[in-house]
């Protein structure tokens, strides 16, 4: 198992994109959370079985709506804080 969080920057809030992101979460299989920081980008923690993580990684990498737009994805791993979904928090 794998944890990973991400910051967006880019055309990321405004557009869908924490339920789009949530929508990629759950069809990838990984559970977490994401939500909106006030300096206009978005955070998101996820965890799950490694290829689900990194697969996850690579759809928010390209925007996972088609109205924003990732342009700085920052990716640290983590401790597992173990997440029995994917929500959208404030």
């Amino acid at each position: 198992m794998s944890a990973v969080t991400l910051k967006a920057t880019g055309r990321v809030q405004g557009v869908g994109f924490r339920w789009a992101t949530k929508v990629a979460a759950d069809k990838c299989g990984v559970n977490g959370i994401v939500r909106n920081l006030m300096d206009g980008s978005v955070f998101i923690e996820a965890e799950g079985e490694d290829q689900r993580v990194q697969v996850f990684i690579d759809v928010v990498r390209q925007s996972p709506t088609d109205f924003g737009k990732v342009k700085h994805l920052e990716v640290h791993e983590v401790e597992p804080q173990n997440y029995h979904d994917f929500r959208i928090t404030n």
